[in-house]
């Protein structure tokens, strides 16, 4: 029974060790000499010239959302073109269904103007 989860286990092993070998050769085998440059806060190159608590346009997390939700629907499209035979005609109208309501959404968006920038 436990060896059906095998590979799973490897899977997670497998990203473990990409993700964070490259991190620790990266630590291990890098200088380490700081200094006040280095250690300062660093800030698209500039010196920062206003407080860092400033309220930001509320535009930057809606296009984030925005993202996020558009993101989601294709991370949806790929399970189900990969089974869509299995499901049949039912699978295929789902999918409609729930591509008709994202498209709903996104062009309600447009025509309130979130997709536009200054």
């Amino acid at each position: 029974m436990l060896e059906n989860y095998f590979p799973i286990l490897l899977f997670i092993l497998v990203g473990l060790g990409v993700g964070v070998g490259p991190m620790v050769v990266g630590w291990l085998l890098g200088p380490h000499r700081p200094d006040a440059e280095k250690m300062s806060p660093y800030e698209c190159g500039f010196e920062a010239f206003e407080d860092a608590r400033m309220k930001f346009d509320v535009r930057y997390y809606l296009v984030a959302i925005l993202f996020i939700l558009f993101d989601l629907e294709i991370a949806f499209l790929f399970p189900w073109a990969v089974v869509l035979e299995e499901l049949g005609m039912f699978g295929f109208v789902s999918m409609v269904i729930f591509l008709g309501i994202l498209v709903v959404g996104f062009v309600y968006e447009w025509m309130k103007g979130a997709l536009d920038w200054e």
